[in-house]
């Protein structure tokens, strides 16, 4: 099975209000997928769908192989859901918890027994198996509902919102516990609003809004796509200014420093700089100067700790030219990083201009 999800013009409507236009989207078998969208999106409508929770209006979809319309049993025993507000029995333990899930889905005694041990140690809360839900901390109730929604060997794993709330240290485990997952061979759909998680953890990116999915890559595939449409305005914004300056006067001295000017200011208002940080150990004033006045930098700053801060064209080789520049110039480099694009940038613009577009 290539794709442990599909939809076919999934459609879901309120009497006038279209939550789910005709989505059609696939989700490869045993990855990591980030699902995203801004609230009222149709995110939560979708994945109410597609665990059968409620029947579309229109359209279908297909869950681990299985038609969510035609047999929803066979997609439920299929999928496991962990919610963004832990639906446990409180005044049960954690293992009372487990064990009622276990026999929801009709585990033999020994199966049962078996799985709760395993799960238990996975998500390391046996230690707490004994204790009331009522008297865990936000991170070990993550955990048991990740026990309660594996009891029964789901393929296809639904997290909603799994580390909000969640302190640093406990974050991270249910990361590496996501990670985990995936390797053993669960399909994990993650909702979340965390977009340093989402790029972290997800090998695809699906941003839905007004019940439209607006874009589908990877993660890196997204922030390229931002690039390259900087580059495109930029390009369109330089060939207007280029007209105007011919219309106010011939290309003399005094106008092609006046064009100089503004494909720089272009290329600032645009976005078409990427931020370079360089840590020098023996930057000198010399060197200092040699950099800023290469053609591919602008902005030059240097830190009392001897590190480089600097705008760089997005060319294609100009990381590569200006570390070897320095390099070349006795420079010491210990340490860089460049800025891009991030996952953030890319959802704010998606949804904006997929918002512009309906109205």
């Amino acid at each position: 099975m290539k794709y442990a999800i599909e939809t076919f013009d999934l459609t879901k409507k309120y009497k006038d209000f279209l939550a789910v236009d005709a989505l059609n989207m696939k989700i490869e078998n045993k990855s990591v997928f980030g699902f995203l969208g801004p609230n009222g999106a149709g995110k939560t409508t979708t994945i109410k769908m597609l665990t059968c929770l409620i029947q579309p209006s229109s359209g279908t979809g297909k869950v681990a192989g299985y038609d969510i319309i035609k047999d929803p049993n066979a997609v439920r025993q299929k999928i496991g859901m962990v919610p963004q507000l832990v639906s446990l029995y409180g005044d049960l333990t954690v293992r009372e918890n487990a064990e009622l899930c276990a026999d929801y889905y009709g585990l033999s005694r020994d199966l049962k027994e078996e799985r709760i041990v395993e799960l238990m140690e996975l998500v390391d809360i046996k230690y707490a198996e004994n204790k009331l839900v009522n008297q865990l901390s936000g991170g070990q109730k993550q955990k048991v509902s990740i026990v309660a929604s594996l009891i029964h060997q789901p393929d296809i794993l639904f997290l909603d919102e799994p580390t909000i709330g969640l302190d640093p240290t406990t974050k991270r485990i249910l990361w590496d516990l996501i990670e985990e997952l995936n390797s053993k061979g669960h399909t994990i759909v993650l909702c979340s609003h965390d977009m340093y998680e989402v790029e972290l953890l997800c090998e695809n990116v699906g941003i839905i809004n007004n019940g439209r999915l607006a874009t589908f890559d990877t993660p890196q595939g997204l922030k390229d796509t931002i690039i390259e449409e900087e580059r495109s305005q930029k390009n369109l914004r330089i060939t207007e200014i280029m007209g105007k300056l011919r219309e106010e006067s011939e290309m003399n001295g005094e106008s092609l420093n006046k064009l100089d000017k503004a494909l720089v200011d272009v290329e600032k208002e645009e976005g078409e700089f990427r931020e370079l940080s360089v840590m020098i150990s023996n930057m000198n004033q010399d060197l200092f100067e040699k950099i800023s006045n290469l053609p591919l930098v602008f902005n030059v700053h240097q830190h009392k700790s001897g590190r480089l801060t600097m705008d760089i064209s997005c060319a294609e080789c100009a990381v590569n030219d200006v570390l070897y520049f320095i390099i070349e110039n006795g420079g010491n480099i210990t340490s860089l990083s460049t800025k891009d694009p991030s996952l953030e940038d890319v959802f704010m613009k998606v949804t904006a201009k997929n918002q512009a577009e309906g109205d």
